[in-house]
């Protein structure tokens, strides 16, 4: 079997007709390889299919937004010269079609009907790019991800069902290389045994691209990002941030869990247990030497400072000024675990637990009401986390300036703080 590498492209490297024309001319110094090309959708096309799933409800203005998609992506069709590509333009209207079926399908579960509709975007994107490299000259087949990646029928994160996704890597993935050098696939998409579509999260192409790397034990992976590589924060809210050259998986995982956006957090794992290296380059200077992730142990890192926002302190105590013992928690993490809270932080005294948690959707008002019978709570919203590895004092009181800091806690080279803006007071 020939030596495959796995290539991920995101959302704002195939933007425009410009950019996926970029695309292309860095898989033309890659030409005779074989190559795993994973895109994301299309610039904001995610955010545009959000907008037509929440209004699904009313399904004239449903279309409207839809159509905004449709025509953004019909014209960069058109400015890459695709108009008249082959089964082109009949692919991408079936795809819209399906949008219109799942609008007419509607039901009350939301996350369901998230993943039928939401998944087009990276569906569409896949088709366009496949035909810009069959119109260039490269040996090239679309693959849908559908067909390869099995998860169970948690909606919008699901899990990788890894024993049937290993077998189709091996019995569909592997022989269409054959025939071809490069297959385009699709990110962030699944389906469950029942052929229903399904997400791994929001922002997970990069996980799926590791999934494929595992599956056929690929030599390295690349993520094409617009940054120059893994950066110690991120520069648009701190000056004078520095590429690291190398980073320790260990490391990675830690910073990506943490808030950093570079990398999907559950891309390492897959990477790491057969010991795959990743590579994170620019497609806006590709001959850069990014940054290089593998099991080396590297020491001496500076400061790497991640934030994370839109995060809420959840405050437990129970109702009759009990201990909150192993019997309470048990009980909480099982609640948390069914309603998929993702703790960054926690704590507990005598008589309280408190929890720093991601606030997506509705699901800390879920979970609060489940356990309302036995446990007060108090929710504070709108606050953020910083977390900072290999943190020295100065930077760690520099990033508390002008801060309530809610909750702090350090173990080993990691300091944590989940602040909130100390409120301007305006002089009469």
């Amino acid at each position: 079997m020939a030596i495959i590498r796995v290539f991920k492209f995101g959302g704002a490297s195939i933007k425009d007709a410009a950019a996926i024309e970029n695309v292309v001319s860095i898989l033309e110094k890659h030409k005779q390889q074989k190559l795993m090309v994973i895109v994301s959708a299309i610039g904001k096309t995610t955010n545009q299919m959000e907008e037509v799933v929440k209004h699904i409800s009313n399904k004239t203005l449903a279309l409207e937004k839809l159509e905004i998609v449709k025509q953004n992506h019909l014209q960069i069709v058109t400015d890459l010269g695709l108009s008249e590509h082959e089964g082109l333009m009949s692919d991408l209207n079936d795809l819209l079609v399906e949008v219109d079926w799942a609008l007419d399908e509607y039901q009350p579960e939301y996350d369901y009907i998230y993943d039928q509709i939401v998944s087009i975007g990276e569906l569409m994107s896949s088709k366009i790019v496949n035909a810009k490299l069959a119109q260039s000259g490269f040996s090239t087949k679309w693959l849908d991800a559908r067909g390869v990646i099995i998860t169970d029928d948690i909606y919008r994160e699901a899990w990788v069902d890894w024993k049937r996704t290993s077998e189709n890597m091996h019995s569909k993935v592997k022989p269409a290389f054959e025939n071809v050098d490069i297959l385009v696939s699709q990110g962030f998409i699944g389906s469950t045994t029942e052929n229903n579509t399904s997400t791994l999260g929001r922002e997970g192409s990069d996980y799926s691209a590791a999934i494929f790397s595992h599956g056929l034990d690929v030599q390295d992976m690349t993520i094409w990002k617009d940054v120059p590589g893994v950066l110690t924060a991120d520069p648009r809210k701190f000056k004078n941030v520095t590429k690291l050259d190398s980073l320790s998986y260990k490391e990675a995982i830690e910073m990506t869990y943490y808030g950093a956006k570079v990398i999907h957090p559950k891309t390492i794992k897959p990477l790491q247990n057969k010991s795959i290296p990743l590579y994170v380059k620019s497609f806006i200077d590709p001959m850069g030497d990014g940054t290089f992730i593998s099991d080396e142990v590297i020491e001496g890192y500076p400061p790497i400072i991640t934030l994370e926002s839109d995060q809420a302190l959840i405050s437990i105590s129970t109702r009759d000024f009990s201990f909150v013992a192993e019997h309470h928690l048990s009980y909480l993490f099982q609640e948390i675990a069914k309603h998929r809270i993702q703790i960054n932080m926690m704590q507990n005294s005598a008589i309280s637990f408190s929890v720093c948690v991601n606030d997506i959707d509705n699901r800390i008002e879920a979970f609060t009401q489940q356990i309302q019978q036995d446990f007060k709570t108090i929710v504070e919203k709108n606050l953020e986390l910083i977390s900072i590895r290999h943190y020295q004092n100065d930077v760690v009181e520099a990033m508390k300036k002008g801060k309530i800091t809610m909750l702090e806690a350090s173990l080993g080279k990691m300091i944590q703080l989940v602040v909130k803006e100390i409120p301007k007071v305006e002089r009469i």
